[in-house]
């Protein structure tokens, strides 16, 4: 049976669409008030004023990731109004598609300051609010990519990796202050970020044609993963297909390599220019 959570509260970033919008609604029908950000505003009102409709109480407030300030902002007026912090989750990301000899390092620095730095920043900001209150739960959105080699996402993974690396040292750290820690490793889901993916040199559908399996829908991914914060899991790996891979990694790596290299070759019958 899923927690009741009456009278507790939850942050979301990338909280407007895809997971984010999806652990958005399964929270609220637990009863947990919700703090929204997104860098989308219009979206974000308009999710926000979805989730009032159905008696939902939340507040929503345009944050970019990026900037520690306004993420420091969100977290602390939160908890200055609300009294308190539950969870945080930690889930705003962008994607860029490129074989490594393709990323430029601007695309790097995107996803390095949205990706890791978007998570660094809400830890920073949450953290010590749970410590004192001796309680809560950090969930921050990583991804099969940052568990296993992932062709033509290099970049993408490099960030993921540092996410998962993040999680699993806070969580051996804050265990003696009550704060609990949690790292979310999705396949292909169906979410905006495929859509709003940058494809570099490579064909727009390529994610969707390769990724093996179709991509979940975002409510099923969303009570996964509010299952395994239920449970106080370190790793929350969606889809079957994406364990078994990660077990392949963990237990047969250089099968698994071979699994990455023959995902190198499909990506490339999908690129547009030969080089």
């Amino acid at each position: 049976m899923a927690k009741d959570l009456a009278g507790k509260v939850a942050i979301i970033t990338g909280g407007a669409g895809g997971i984010g919008k999806a652990l958005a609604e399964e929270l609220a029908a637990r009863g947990c008030y919700l703090v929204l950000a997104d860098i989308n505003a219009e979206l974000l009102e308009t999710t926000a004023a979805e989730l009032r409709a159905g008696e939902a109480q939340v507040d929503a407030r345009a944050v970019d990731v990026r900037d520690a300030a306004q993420v420091h902002a969100l977290v602390e007026g939160a908890h200055r109004e609300l009294g308190r912090i539950d969870y945080i989750f930690n889930n705003a990301a962008v994607n860029v598609c490129a074989e490594l000899r393709d990323t430029s390092l601007e695309d790097w620095n995107r996803l390095i300051d949205v990706n890791l730095r978007g998570v660094v920043h809400g830890v920073h900001a949450a953290y010590p609010i749970m410590r004192a209150q001796g309680s809560g739960h950090i969930v921050n959105t990583a991804s099969a990519a940052g568990l296993i080699p992932a062709a033509a996402e290099g970049a993408y993974a490099a960030t993921k990796h540092a996410v998962v690396g993040l999680s699993s040292t806070l969580r051996i750290e804050a265990a003696s202050f009550g704060v609990r820690v949690s790292v979310v490793c999705p396949g292909l889901v169906d979410t905006p970020i495929l859509d709003s993916t940058k494809y570099v040199k490579l064909r727009s559908d390529a994610l969707r044609k390769i990724s093996p399996g179709k991509p979940a829908p975002p409510r099923t991914a969303a009570r996964q993963i509010l299952r395994g914060v239920d449970r106080n899991r370190l790793y929350i790996v969606l889809t079957p297909t994406v364990n078994a891979l990660w077990r392949l990694h963990r237990y047969a790596p250089g099968a698994s390599l071979g699994v990455g290299r023959i995902a190198v070759r499909l990506f490339r019958r999908e690129r547009t220019e030969d080089d």
